[in-house]
């Protein structure tokens, strides 16, 4: 019940459209009942020699016409009324096929839209662990598979019913005995197509599992095709990729197989029952206990019957995998958005930092910060080194809210920053990452993103701030240059460079670079954070970087082990102290003297 409240709800706004589809369905169904009817009327009280019923419409409707030697001489009329009753069927039918498909792809679209705009405000922590290619595969998949049962089989479940319905009360008044001979297969069909209902559900389950995972593995390779060039392991791939192909091609063939038991069981079932009626039927009709016209309109209605009685069966199994993509779907839509959990604060920014014995860990147990505190000045910078793991880019996740803190309280201008909105709070902490993501867009597009109103001078200063500005003036196209999906045109420097300008073009008062200058070489770097120092907002920097030569420039140096600070200070003061800051001082220093020798 609970995932039919949500295809209801899935519904909303288009029901007129629905009730109009099953009605025109119920339409065209009764214009289909009416046929075998007049056929009967015809063999047996027109041109054979029973009389008129008057009891039912069919025949008070003939009578109207004329009597029996009338009606003989307009035989045209009875062909005339099937075609009439089978063009109003297809008019019905149209209407019905127009109706549920305009109600189902915007059921599809509004869903489509809820998935991806959910996913936008779902938390960075969930998008980490989450699998890209099976997010893919439930907002495409998935939802197509929900919009071919709203489109198709949720109109049939009112046809069927009403079919079976019908049929069902006319050949019963047709002939009661060989009425209920016809009538036995139904619970029998039903109960059985109830059981493979019940079976198949988890078969499809597992289906869509092997897909979103063979769609997991192609995204990720298509992604890293250059990694994969690169170290040679096309082959390594390729197996990979047969394993998910033939784990699918496995679940798929187990589902062909269950689909042929039922298809083919239900045929010799549905068969035997046909023939059972015509010989039964036959041998009444020659005993004298049935006309012929009422044997054919039988004959008929069997036909009639069968194909619901089936297609439930086939609803059944449309409705199972309708289930699976709803559950898989409201999976998404049930994850909690961060945005419920942020704050209500849009105070203005200054840039004054402080960490209040901030510890964090992850869901695993895993502790990354431990008890840290320090505080930063506005117009500040502050360096941060550390060996990797040792929790710097978890930090200043915590400054931006990608997470939140386990203990302790993170402050800007002694506000905590749960307090404030998080869609307005990254607009005042700038967090370069430290791999650059560049959309299939033009530069001038890519450095706008943050700042969709911004003028071309304005991305142009920002490209310059970036030392970017000359290199893209060296592109045919310029600030036009696509830069292709994921910015694979360009160096990791220049990424690097237009991710800065990106940031720097929105002025945010709080700037952190997590190792994000670490593909540009020291000079462009130092030109960077020189034309940063030189802009006429004081802005409060973090870097994070194993280079000492850009450690080397900030007011304050924090060294990170394990979770823990354990030097702060500035460059003169660490490098006359034991310690991880002097180490890698002494090692850099080194390397630069042999370079010069």
């Amino acid at each position: 019940m609970k995932r039919f409240k949500i295809m209801f709800e899935y519904m909303k706004g288009n029901i007129l459209k629905y009730v109009g589809a099953i009605a025109a369905i119920l339409l065209a169904v009764i214009a289909s009942l009416i046929v075998p009817l007049v056929i009967r009327t015809t063999i047996d009280s027109i041109i054979g020699t029973d009389p008129i019923d008057s009891g039912n419409f069919i025949g008070r409707l003939f009578m109207k016409v004329g009597n029996k030697e009338e009606l003989m001489q307009m035989l045209w009329l009875p062909g005339l009324m099937v075609i009439g009753l089978t063009v109003t069927r297809g008019f019905f039918l149209y209407y019905r096929g127009k109706w549920s498909a305009e109600a189902s792809e915007t059921i599809a679209k509004k869903l489509r839209d809820r998935l991806f705009g959910h996913l936008q405000e779902l938390s960075y922590e969930y998008h980490v662990s989450a699998e890209t290619g099976d997010l893919i595969q439930r907002c495409t998949s998935d939802v197509d598979v929900i919009r071919r049962f709203l489109g198709t089989q949720m109109v049939e479940i009112g046809r069927s019913i009403f079919m079976i319905t019908a049929v069902s009360v006319i050949m019963l008044n047709l002939d009661l005995n060989l009425g209920l001979i016809s009538l036995a297969i139904i619970p029998v069909i039903f109960f059985y197509s109830y059981f493979f209902f019940k079976r198949i559900q988890k078969v499809f389950k597992v289906v869509d599992e092997a897909e979103g995972s063979m769609s997991t593995t192609i995204q990720e390779n298509l992604t890293g095709v250059r990694v994969v060039r690169a170290f040679g392991r096309q082959s390594y791939e390729i197996d990979k990729f047969d394993e998910k192909n033939v784990h699918m091609r496995d679940s798929v063939y187990k589902l062909i197989e269950l689909f042929a038991q039922y298809w083919s069981s239900s045929d010799i079932i549905c068969l035997s029952q046909t023939a059972l009626v015509l010989c039964v039927g036959t041998v009444w009709t020659v005993q004298g206990k049935l006309s012929l016209g009422t044997l054919f309109a039988f004959t008929s209605y069997m036909g009639m019957l069968l194909w619901p009685v089936r297609q439930l069966g086939r609803i059944l199994t449309d409705m199972s995998k309708a289930f699976v993509a709803i559950d898989r779907t409201q999976e998404i839509l049930n994850v909690e958005s961060e945005m419920t959990t942020s704050g209500e604060s849009f105070a203005p920014i200054e840039g004054n930092v402080s960490f209040d014995h901030v510890s964090f860990e992850y869901e695993d147990g895993r502790t990354i910060l431990d008890d840290v505190s320090f505080e930063i000045k506005k117009g500040e910078t502050i360096a941060i080194l550390g060996p990797t793991g040792a929790g710097k880019s978890t930090l200043v996740h915590l400054l931006g809210r990608l997470y939140d803190t386990t203990e302790g309280q993170v402050k800007i201008d002694g506000m905590d920053v749960k307090e404030f909105d998080k869609k307005h709070l990254r607009e005042y902490v700038g967090l370069i990452l430290q791999e650059p993501f560049l959309f299939a867009k033009s530069i001038k597009n890519n450095i706008s993103i943050a700042k969709p109103d911004a003028d071309h001078h304005s991305v142009e200063d920002a490209a310059k701030t970036a030392v970017i500005h000359d290199k893209i003036l060296e592109f045919n196209e310029g600030y036009d240059t696509l830069v292709g999906e994921r910015g694979v045109s360009l160096s990791g420097g220049q990424k690097q460079r237009i991710a800065i300008a990106r940031r720097v073009i929105t002025d945010a008062p709080i700037v952190v670079f997590d190792d994000s200058l670490s593909a540009v070489d020291t000079e462009t770097d130092a030109a960077i954070r020189h034309r940063l120092n030189q802009t006429d907002k004081a802005l409060t920097t973090i870097i994070i970087s194993h280079r000492v030569s850009t450690l080397s420039e900030a007011d304050r140096i924090m060294v990170l082990e394990e979770g823990k600070i354990t030097q702060l200070g500035s460059h003169d003061d660490l490098i006359n102290v034991d310690g991880l800051y002097k180490r890698i001082w002494a090692i850099q220093n080194a390397y630069k003297e042999a370079e010069i020798v």
